[in-house]
């Protein structure tokens, strides 16, 4: 059977930081109250005239560079986003011009914080088909540009940023030794739609407008919502938190990736954290956190990894995959 392997990753982080003690100077808040609610210390944020497309082109170059590969390889690009360059086209083909492709088709997927998982389903998806042989997967966001800078329980919490990968066709045996995307499983829910969103929009307001969220709504679904797309991994495959090598979930708070790991009865060893140097980068901060712990050396060929995620809408998803 066919799987989708990840071949090369990049990612990329805007030059500016902005860290707790920085954000004392701009709201009413301290270092110690947002560490400790959050566990994020810092957050990289664009600078004026640093765009959404910028970022994830360079992220998409780093992956092509790392991969051995260029565009003439490539025969889609998706790009999960929510804070895109324009309203219409998608923001992926302006990636797709700028890196010279002028074939096959690029497109842009909205699934807010559960993007970059959405994206990778939907790669594995044409894979798995035939309808493509190797895909350019991007998560990139300018979340700082939704941000009410004067509120202090949203505004501490986001970054920007863009991290890619690139999947390739491979062949298995349909077992979980096979190497690529085991199984993939995702969700939405719209009744749950006003504990986060952006209160603007082409439709509504004729504006951007701004993030709005009830936090503690937010956590008290996050960890039943994760655990749910996880179990029905394990179900699909037969493996369990045992077997995994790496967790990596979405970057959104410390509290809500120890208390799912702890309830899946993963290793705190096993999971990757970035939340502490990018805040929450929403469609980025997995494909963020998958480069790291690439480079680093911890993810090694044959490592079975668990990508998680839960956004806005809500929606939330699990990809089950060996390395």
């Amino acid at each position: 059977m066919i799987r989708s392997i990840i071949v090369g990753t990049g990612s990329y982080s805007p030059a500016k930081i902005l860290t707790n003690k920085d954000m004392e100077s701009i709201i009413d808040t301290t270092d110690e109250w947002i560490t400790q609610r959050t566990g994020i210390k810092q957050r990289h944020i664009v600078e004026d005239g640093e765009t959404t497309a910028d970022l994830g082109e360079k992220a998409a170059r780093a992956a092509l560079e790392n991969a051995g590969l260029t565009t003439d390889d490539l025969d889609m690009i998706i790009l999960a986003t929510s804070t895109p360059n324009n309203t219409f086209p998608a923001t992926s083909v302006d990636i797709q011009n700028r890196l010279g492709m002028h074939h096959g088709v690029a497109f842009d997927v909205q699934a807010v914080c559960s993007g970059f998982v959405f994206a990778l389903t939907t790669a594995d998806q044409y894979i798995k088909s035939g309808y493509a042989k190797r895909i350019l997967v991007i998560g990139a966001e300018t979340f700082s540009r939704l941000l009410d800078w004067e509120d202090r329980t949203t505004c501490v919490l986001f970054g920007d940023g863009a991290g890619a990968v690139i999947v390739e066709a491979g062949e298995g045996e349909g077992t979980s030794a096979d190497r690529g995307i085991l199984t993939s499983h995702l969700r939405s829910d719209g009744v749950h739609k006003d504990k986060l969103y952006v209160d603007g929009g082409p439709s509504t307001t004729g504006t951007t407008g701004k993030l709005r969220m009830q936090g503690k709504e937010v956590f008290r679904h996050a960890v039943g919502m994760i655990t749910d797309v996880i179990e029905d991994a394990y179900k699909a495959t037969g493996l369990t938190s045992d077997d995994l090598d790496w967790f990596i979930p979405h970057q959104a708070n410390k509290r809500i990736i120890d208390a799912s790991a702890k309830k899946l009865k993963i290793d705190p060893k096993k999971v990757v954290i970035t939340v502490d140097r990018h805040g929450n980068t929403s469609a980025a901060s997995i494909p963020l956190a998958i480069c790291e712990a690439v480079k680093d050396g911890r993810v090694k060929k044959g490592d079975i990894i668990l990508l998680e995620a839960m956004g806005g809408g809500f929606t939330w998803g699990s990809v089950l995959l060996r390395w």
